[in-house]
């Protein structure tokens, strides 16, 4: 009797990889399946329920803006609510007063902000920790009384600000407004999830990181460190403000005292939480925001700030390095008792 050819053996025991196919990571197979979840999300569960998902989606990305100039760059921010409120109002005064497509106010937004946010962060290149905190807080407690400032009370509506239409979905496309929302905040979520995923991956995200860990070493090792710090500020704006256009869009409606300092707190809060220089955290923060709040009324309206609290340091308790780094440290506890001893 005759064995089976060396090469056949050879072959049958080759991995995937021996042939050049590459084996999907754990990494990869969650972020399919959570948006094969998300894909399915909007036709069994009701209409208010794939509203305040698509609000999550909305903070994650404003959240996420806030992560690439703190948790990735290091610099300091409480007033990223002003770009959140500039966004939404670029979008809102384009639909409204222009008859400008939904879908071409968010690049426009972005693009205001942008200029706005490399703008600021010109003279908060020579600020740094509190001080920078300062100039930022500054920024989002002057931004609700601008938008109130009688002179450009034409253009922003003043204290009453403008109501517009929620888009329809596209002729033949079987989906309720709210449905379409949806999934064309999800498509625009992945794609701003992805750019940010290479840029910190990047030449250019390592330099952004070596000036958060060392300013000085980051210099010497020639890194543009002013160049950085005002485009990451910028990208970072801009990011936030194509999520207030999108937070406009959704929820019909824009006005100044909606853009208070407490949104920049709010925003802080959900990357503390989601965890910081985190892109996935992000999104988890998204949802401690918009949910936690609710379910802290819902328990008593009238201790809802206390049981805010309380629920956040229990959190911070249980979740020192956030939700992305709890869920990484359980990982991996449950493979080290998977292994044999």
């Amino acid at each position: 009797m005759t064995g089976r050819p060396r090469e056949t053996v050879a072959l049958a025991g080759a991995s995937p990889r021996a042939f050049g196919i590459a084996q999907p990571s754990t990494r990869q197979l969650v972020i399919a399946a959570t948006v094969l979840v998300a894909l399915v999300i909007p036709f069994v569960l009701k209409s208010f329920f794939v509203f305040q998902l698509t609000l999550v989606m909305v903070y994650g990305l404003a959240i996420l803006g806030l992560n690439l100039l703190t948790g990735f760059n290091g610099q300091f921010s409480l007033g990223h609510s002003a770009f959140y409120g500039i966004g939404a109002y670029t979008a809102a005064i384009l639909m409204e007063q222009l008859a400008v497509a939904y879908y071409w106010t968010l690049p426009c937004a972005g693009a205001v902000c942008f200029i706005v946010g490399f703008l600021f962060g010109l003279p908060a290149l020579r600020l740094q920790g509190l001080y920078l905190a300062l100039a930022t807080f500054a920024l989002a407690t002057a931004m609700p009384k601008i938008l109130k400032f009688q002179p450009v009370e034409p253009l922003t509506g003043g204290a009453q600000g403008i109501v517009i239409l929620k888009p329809d979905p596209p002729p033949g496309v079987p989906l309720d407004a709210d449905q379409w929302l949806y999934f064309f905040t999800l498509a625009v979520l992945l794609i701003m999830f992805a750019g940010a995923a290479n840029l910190v991956k990047s030449r250019t995200g390592r330099a952004i990181m070596a000036i958060r860990d060392h300013p000085i070493a980051a210099a010497t090792m020639g890194i543009n460190t002013a160049l950085y710090k005002t485009l990451t500020f910028g990208v970072s704006a801009f990011y936030t403000g194509v999520a207030g256009a999108l937070g406009a869009i959704a929820i019909q409606f824009v006005a100044p005292d909606s853009f208070t300092f407490l949104l920049s707190v709010s925003l802080l809060v959900g990357l503390v939480v989601g965890g910081v220089g985190s892109i996935p955290g992000s999104l988890f923060g998204g949802v401690f925001v918009l949910f936690v709040p609710n379910i802290a009324e819902r328990v008593s309206t009238g201790l809802a700030g206390a049981i805010y609290g309380v629920i956040l340091l229990l959190v911070i308790y249980v979740m020192p390095s956030g939700g992305v780094g709890f869920v990484r440290f359980a990982a991996a506890r449950l493979k080290l008792r998977g292994k044999p001893r």
